[in-house]
């Protein structure tokens, strides 16, 4: 059975059976919310702080400050949201989805199953997730970003440090499946990141880059005659 916080204000009549919201979280008009889904979740500190204590729902209710949730949105199943989290309008994530506290993210993106977003990152709008993308804490994606399949954004250079270095991905990037960005690096504006490349550098707008370690090959220009002239192909 699924536990809602009578603190909730849900605006949406698409919520399903067993799921759970707690503390002050906002559910926008026309969401919709599959079975096993948490919204809502507390940070860390707050759980160990009510440990070993009866009616663990209503304290867990007690101390979560919500997650706010906009208009139709779309969150499948065994998705966990923490508190803190800001989904725009037109949200959509696939399954089995992890988006941790303090994450922003912009209206029309897609988040794909899987996900890891481990919290304190800003994502625009209209960016197309992947499944199965890992991104730290410290990560800023703006507006129109493509991150394919199974990539790796990194945010400690010489782990486990003290000193963690977020990745900046520049509006209209496209990262290609089973990419590595390494810790502190910026993606430039309308750049490309080849599959499988290894970024330890910052990658200058418009350049598309390949390899272990990542070098530039020719300008963004080619790639998009390329993928045009893909696309007209007939299989």
């Amino acid at each position: 059975m699924g536990y809602i916080s009578p603190r909730a204000r849900i605006m949406s009549k698409s919520i399903s059976n067993n799921v759970t919201i707690w503390g002050l979280t906002v559910i926008g008009e026309g969401t919709v919310v599959e079975p096993f889904v948490v919204i809502g979740h507390p940070i860390r500190s707050k759980l160990i702080g009510i440990r070993n204590k009866p009616s663990i729902d209503e304290l867990i209710d007690s101390v979560s400050d919500g997650a706010v949730i906009g208009r139709n949105c779309i969150i499948r199943s065994h998705v966990t949201i923490y508190e803190k989290v800001e989904l725009g309008d037109d949200v959509e994530t696939g399954h089995n989805v992890l988006i941790r506290e303090n994450t922003r993210i912009g209206s029309g993106t897609r988040v794909g199953s899987g996900v890891i977003i481990d919290g304190d990152v800003v994502i625009g709008n209209n960016v197309s997730i992947q499944s199965m993308v890992y991104i730290p804490r410290g990560t800023v994606i703006e507006d129109n970003v493509f991150l394919g399949p199974n990539v790796v954004i990194t945010n400690d250079k010489y782990p486990p440090s003290k000193r963690l270095d977020g990745v900046k991905i520049r509006r209209g990037a496209v990262i290609g499946a089973n990419a590595t960005l390494i810790a502190g690096i910026e993606i430039g504006e309308n750049s490309v990141v080849a599959a499988g490349s290894v970024v330890t550098k910052d990658v200058p707008p418009g350049k598309v880059v390949a390899g272990v370690p990542a070098k530039p090959i020719y300008d963004v220009e080619v790639f998009m005659r390329k993928r045009v002239e893909y696309e007209s192909q007939t299989p």
